[in-house]
């Protein structure tokens, strides 16, 4: 982790994602939540995708689409914070395994950090229900650092 991570602030976290991503991932009314590290020091964050109607699919059940775009919107905001600051980034890889439907709930990402390189990073998101805590999605991603 940089040595001026402990400077990068929640708020820092949060006007990233107020500046850098397209309008219609800002309509998906995302939040970050925490950009602590893991008791192991792994760097991240954790957002939430709160429960909208216009995200669902038939009965109620947020679709695939949606869970991608905020696994990956997620994993921009944990390497920023790895980072310490915004750096130009783009997904090289996204590997998404879908473990159960989540319906009518907030979803929440944590999402961590496994290597930050000069030209490439990884990292890896769980999707939770915010209602009852269980596993929705595994995410694995790549990233180019331009």
């Amino acid at each position: 982790m940089p040595t001026d991570a402990l400077n990068f602030t929640l708020d820092d976290a949060r006007r990233i994602l107020d500046d850098v991503f397209a309008p219609w991932i800002k309509d998906l009314a995302l939040t970050v939540e925490d950009i602590a590290p893991t008791p192991q020091g792994e760097p991240g964050a954790i957002l939430r995708m709160p429960f909208s109607s216009r995200l669902c699919r038939d009965n109620g059940v947020v679709c695939g689409q949606a869970l991608m775009a905020f696994a990956d919107t997620a994993m921009v905001i944990a390497m920023v914070t790895a980072n310490s600051g915004y750096r130009p980034m783009t997904t090289v890889d996204q590997t998404t395994h879908f473990m159960r439907a989540v319906a009518s709930s907030d979803v929440l990402a944590d999402a961590r950090v496994v290597r930050l390189g000069r030209t490439m990073s990884f990292g890896r998101v769980t999707l939770t229900s915010a209602t009852d805590g269980k596993p929705v999605a595994m995410v694995s991603s790549a990233f180019a650092m331009l």
